[in-house]
C-alpha cells in the first residue's frame, strides 16, 4: 500500500487568545495521529497565524475527515489547505514515505 504525502496548512481565523484556549485539546488531537502513524512533523507558521502538519495517508478522504476532527476545525478557530505531493526525493530518514516511478 502507498501512503501519500500530505502538507496540511491551518491558517487561524480567530483571535490568538482562543487559539491558545483551545490548544491543550489540539496538541491531544497531535499526539493521537503522531501515535497512529499519520503525522510526521507538525509546528506554527511564523508569524503565527496559523501552523503546518506533515502528514501521510492512504488517500485525502482519509486526511480530510482527520482535519475535521481537529477541535481548531471543530470549534471554527482554523481552516485548511490540504496538498498532496509525490516525495520522489527524501532524507533517508524519510526514505519509507518516497515515491518510486512505474517501471
Amino acid at each position: 500500500m502507498m501512503l501519500i504525502m500530505f502538507i496540511l496548512e491551518l491558517t487561524y481565523i480567530a483571535p490568538l487568545e482562543r487559539i491558545e484556549a483551545a490548544h491543550p485539546e489540539h496538541v491531544a488531537w497531535l499526539d493521537s495521529n503522531y501515535a497512529s502513524g499519520v503525522f510526521i512533523a507538525s509546528g506554527p507558521k511564523d508569524p503565527r497565524d496559523g501552523a503546518v502538519i506533515v502528514a501521510v495517508g492512504v488517500d485525502r478522504a482519509q486526511i480530510e475527515d482527520i482535519t475535521k476532527s481537529d477541535p481548531f476545525s471543530v470549534a471554527g478557530l482554523a481552516e485548511y489547505t490540504i496538498t498532496n505531493f509525490l516525495a520522489m526525493k527524501t532524507s533517508p530518514a524519510l526514505e519509507e514515505y518516497r515515491q518510486r516511478r512505474p517501471a
